[in-house]
C-alpha cells in the first residue's frame, strides 16, 4: 500500500489504464457523493466486504478512499493480503477531497 495525496492520486489516475477506484464507504456516506467511475464496497459490511474483494482482478491497480482515510488504509491492507499488488490510499479521504464528485445511480 502507498499512501497518496489528492495531486498525486489525480495524476496517477489520469495516466494509470488500469486504474480501479474503489470507495469504501457507507452506502449513507456515498449517496452524498462518491469521485466519478469509482466502485462502492462498503468496508463496515465485513462479511460483504470480504466476499466483493476476493472477486477483484489482481492484475489491476486499485486507488481506495474513505471519509478521512482510516478505512480506506485498512481496506488496502486487506487488499495487500490476497496479494494485490498495487493498492494508494488517498490520505484525508472524501474530508480532504476538493476534486469532482457525483451522485451515484
Amino acid at each position: 500500500m502507498k499512501n497518496i495525496s489528492q495531486v498525486d492520486w489525480e495524476s496517477a489516475i489520469e495516466n494509470d489504464s488500469n486504474a480501479i477506484i474503489l470507495d469504501v464507504r457507507t452506502p449513507g456516506e456515498c449517496s452524498e457523493g462518491i469521485i466519478e467511475n469509482a466502485v462502492m464496497i462498503d468496508f463496515l459490511n465485513s462479511a460483504t466486504f470480504q466476499e466483493e474483494i476476493e472477486k477483484l482482478d489482481q492484475t489491476k491497480n486499485y486507488y481506495v478512499y474513505c471519509r478521512s482515510g482510516n478505512r480506506s488504509g485498512q481496506a488496502c491492507r486487506a487488499l495487500d493480503n490476497l496479494a494485490i499488488k498495487n493498492t494508494f490510499n488517498l490520505v484525508g479521504g472524501v474530508l480532504d477531497w476538493n476534486g469532482k464528485t457525483v451522485i451515484p445511480a
